[in-house]
């Protein structure tokens, strides 16, 4: 299925996803993490594996800062909370479905 997707279409599709997650700050990580199994931080690391394997050059930092908007440590001081055993709990478990499907 994702064959019938065109790189131009993935780029506008993930430039609108990027730019979704920059506004909705009320949607946290580790809630991402719980729900999908993913995070601003883990497209982040994406973007610098395909960007390095690509021949360029990102850091773990650069990432960060491209997918938040801001440096990921002034994201975090500006939007997020308090990790309760619920929110950890429910993390963990999503990050056990994605290891399961590997």
């Amino acid at each position: 299925m994702t064959e019938q997707i065109t790189d131009a279409a993935a780029a506008t599709a993930f430039r609108r996803l990027v730019k979704h997650l920059q506004h909705r700050h009320d949607a946290e990580n580790i809630d991402l993490m719980g729900l999908a199994g993913f995070c601003r931080n883990c497209l982040a690391d994406w973007v610098m594996e395909a960007t390095n394997d690509a021949g360029g050059a990102m850091t773990k930092d650069e990432a960060r800062a491209a997918i938040h908007g801001m440096p990921a440590n002034e994201w975090k001081k500006k939007y997020q909370t308090e990790a309760t055993p619920e929110r950890l709990k429910k993390m963990k478990e999503s990050v056990a479905k994605n290891a399961d499907a590997s």
